[in-house]
């Protein structure tokens, strides 16, 4: 009897203690919460929430390869191919003052596999109207084909800027820093500028009017452009007029441009354009700069193709003829793929 008693005792014991490794063996640990990537609907599409914050953000950029022609244009060639890959961030969020936008777009270019660069090609922050950072002037703008030369020579500034807009008007203005030239009359790389900028839409009628006054230069210039739709496609005009040398406009003392964009199919837009250029060039920039007494004028073709969504390519022609100087022909031919 003891011997049976012991007997059924330890098998008893062997299985509690089974029973409490097999319990054992099925707990597990609660998951730690996971938060999925929400959706961002207020800024329009293709914003996202920052998992963890109220901020949404948006990334965009394109892969560009691009062939150019002209003469010496890839140094002792008349060709050179390039490619560039650019990358923006774009994060808003709600504030007492309207939505808090910051904005930088990474640049990269390669001439070729040891010729390349990286650059910040801009970086702001914007608020209730105001932009601080490094951005894009309004001189920036032009008519939609290749063919004119109304903007300024360097149009990437750190700039602080205030904007009004409203649904069809905006009006702006900016103190620049001028520190990538051109430089008169031995002036150095502490320039500043002013510049103002408004433009807007009636109906099938756009419109803008730019100035911008370089200090250091003691010279201004002043452009108004405006686009109308008509029949095919979209005409557009442009006048520029600057007193002389200076940051903002340098390619003559006045210029007029026209284009007309036609719209030949859902997918395929030609666009030739002309310039004219009075008193083109600048003399004597280190001593006592000022404009030439020669004229210039450009012809030019450009066309765009869009291949699929996204993807798109283009082809641009100018013919260009200055008074006092050899013709030149210039363009290149480019794929572009957006995301």
């Amino acid at each position: 009897m003891n011997i049976k008693s012991l007997l059924l005792g330890s098998a008893a014991a062997l299985a509690v203690v089974s029973g409490a490794q097999a319990a054992d063996a099925i707990v597990a640990a609660e998951p730690e919460p996971v938060e999925y990537v929400r959706v961002c609907d207020a800024y329009g599409t293709g914003y996202f929430y920052i998992p963890g914050t109220e901020t949404c953000l948006k990334i965009e950029g394109y892969i560009r390869f691009q062939v150019n022609v002209g003469e010496d244009v890839g140094g002792d060639s008349d060709w050179d191919a390039v490619t560039r890959g650019q990358v923006q961030f774009t994060a808003k969020s709600d504030t007492e003052y309207g939505p808090l936008t910051g904005v930088i777009v990474m640049q990269f270019n390669a001439d070729n596999a040891t010729d390349q660069e990286a650059k910040l090609d801009s970086a702001y922050l914007d608020v209730a109207g105001f932009r601080a950072g490094l951005f894009y002037s309004w001189w920036d703008d032009g008519l939609s084909g290749e063919t004119d030369d109304i903007g300024s020579p360097v149009t990437l500034h750190n700039s602080i800027r205030y904007q009004y807009e409203t649904g069809d008007f905006y009006a702006g203005i900016s103190v620049d820093e001028l520190e990538d030239g051109p430089f008169y009359d031995g002036e150095t790389p502490n320039n500043v500028g002013v510049a103002v900028g408004l433009g807007g839409k009636a109906g099938a009628f756009s419109y803008q009017i730019t100035a911008g006054y370089d200090v250091d230069n003691e010279e201004g210039a002043v452009r108004a452009m405006g686009t109308v739709e008509i029949g095919p496609g979209t005409l557009g005009l442009a006048a520029v007029y600057s007193t002389g040398p200076n940051a903002y406009y340098n390619a003559a003392e006045w210029a007029v441009a026209a284009e007309y964009a036609i719209k030949a199919t859902d997918k395929l837009k030609i666009t030739p354009g002309v310039q004219y250029y009075g008193n083109y060039g600048v003399v004597n920039p280190t001593t006592d700069a000022d404009f030439s007494d020669n004229d210039a004028w450009k012809v030019g073709l450009t066309v765009d193709y869009q291949i699929v969504d996204n993807f798109y390519a283009k082809a641009s022609v100018q013919y260009l003829d200055p008074d006092d100087g050899d013709d030149s022909t210039s363009g290149y031919f480019r794929l572009q793929r957006s995301f």
